[in-house]
């Protein structure tokens, strides 16, 4: 895969997500959100199934157990957090504090993993989260946080470090539809569980919300979280947070055409600049002393 092809990739991880969005609130009319997470999940993992199946992959090893666990793990506390907070956060809010992941990405990477950032990149998360901000008049909404708010603060916390042990996770052992696969199984078993004892699940609202259990599974999982584990073989994870970062852009283009919502001059503003911080990273170049310290301390 070229580095061309992984960038197009991840914006199209983000345009998923962000016409998944509406689909993120609206099954909650129909289940609690751990059965809606595990659903997804079980679903996004019988679509990848077959993928992985028929994917080479020679690298089975106790290192790659180790390491696929990590991420599995991280990845089912993440997106199970993000799903609860849209019990009480709006999608606007959701979509814009979820996205702080951009800029909590590069400082996990280097406070955990001592990877470095280049100032350019740098400048790029905080155009988006700049953006972001204004896509999602975050100023006024700061003022009143709940807790579906803080939650996806939580949430994005999670999501950086899940992005940062996927790359080194993807960059080592390829394999990206296996690993896709065993991320999405371990949330659905973990969560199979602890779902019914916290809420209630039976076939009709299953049946109810079909349509949004197929986007949510399907695309926003499966197609979205798939595309970026392919993909960041060959994007760094505070490259990567940019990019998917879009996906508040697409976001408000779905609730333009499905909501017919018609967004302010600011937001358009914001748009802009996430626009502007996608263009920074998809033609900065890499660094290859980084990129070759960054190979080495993965192979350690």
């Amino acid at each position: 895969m070229s580095k061309r092809s992984a960038y197009i990739s991840l914006i199209l991880a983000a345009a998923f997500w962000g016409f998944g969005n509406i689909a993120q609130k609206t099954v909650l009319t129909y289940m609690g959100p751990l059965s809606a997470t595990m659903l997804r999940c079980l679903i996004a993992a019988l679509v990848m199934l077959p993928l992985a199946a028929v994917e080479r992959n020679d690298v089975r090893n106790a290192g790659w157990t180790k390491s696929i666990l990590r991420v599995a793990l991280t990845f089912t506390v993440a997106i199970a957090i993000q799903q609860t907070a849209y019990v009480n956060a709006t999608v606007v809010n959701a979509s814009f504090l979820v996205n702080t992941a951009t800029v909590f990405t590069p400082i996990v990477a280097w406070v955990v993993f001592g990877e470095t950032t280049r100032r350019l990149g740098v400048f790029a998360a905080c155009l988006t989260l700049a953006g972001i901000g204004l896509m999602a008049d975050g100023v006024g909404g700061f003022a009143a946080l709940n807790t579906g708010d803080l939650a996806c603060l939580v949430s994005a916390v999670f999501y950086a470090f899940w992005m940062v042990l996927l790359g080194r996770h993807a960059r080592r052992y390829g394999g990206p539809f296996t690993s896709a696969f065993v991320q999405f199984a371990i949330a659905a078993l973990l969560l199979m569980p602890a779902a019914p004892l916290r809420e209630p699940l039976t076939a009709e609202m299953m049946w109810r919300a079909a349509p949004e259990l197929a986007m949510l599974g399907i695309a926003a999982t499966a197609a979205a979280f798939g595309l970026q584990t392919y993909a960041q073989r060959h994007v760094p994870a505070s490259k990567a947070a940019v990019l998917v970062s879009g996906e508040s852009i697409f976001g408000a283009i779905g609730a333009c055409l499905v909501l017919l919502e018609r967004p302010p001059i600011m937001a358009c503003v914001g748009a802009a600049l996430i626009f502007l911080s996608i263009v920074i990273v998809t033609i900065e170049p890499e660094d290859p002393v980084a990129a070759l310290l960054q190979r080495n301390a993965e192979e350690e």
